[in-house]
């Protein structure tokens, strides 16, 4: 006896179609923590280009305190959505991360130089992640 399961062909009854096929095991098994790291990264300049882009009043206030122009956070919003764009692609993943470092260097520079110092961790561990990020994509694209 077979039977029609969602569309698919039928399959003898007693065989089990819940095991996934060779095809979702190997697609998966190519996903490297190399291409996660990368992709989290740019998900996290993909989320503060947003933030920056979009500022919500006490952003737009910071940027002011801090001496910036008004229009300044449409800048770094727009240089960290260049920078996520960047690390999505492996060809471009080590402009990506140079471009990354550099933004959040001069976040964490901003924010110290006003002694906001809790401010700094989450720019400094970015630019350290881009850093790391960056060299992996660099070494991978020299030569064997």
């Amino acid at each position: 006896m077979k039977m029609l399961v969602f569309g698919q062909p039928a399959q003898p009854v007693g065989q089990s179609s819940v095991a996934p096929t060779t095809e979702k095991v190997g697609l998966m098994s190519k996903i490297s923590w190399r291409q996660i790291s990368a992709l989290a990264l740019a998900a996290f300049f993909v989320a503060g280009s947003l933030s920056n882009i979009l500022a919500p009043p006490s952003i737009y206030r910071e940027y002011l305190q801090w001496g910036y122009p008004y229009w300044f956070h449409f800048v770094t919003g727009s240089l960290e959505l260049a920078t996520a764009v960047l690390l999505a692609r492996e060809r471009t993943r080590p402009w990506g991360s140079a471009l990354g470092c550099t933004v959040m260097l001069a976040a964490f520079a901003t924010v110290t130089l006003h002694g906001e110092y809790g401010h700094g961790i989450a720019p400094l561990v970015a630019a350290t992640l881009s850093i790391v990020v960056g060299w992996i994509a660099w070494r991978k694209q020299l030569p064997s």
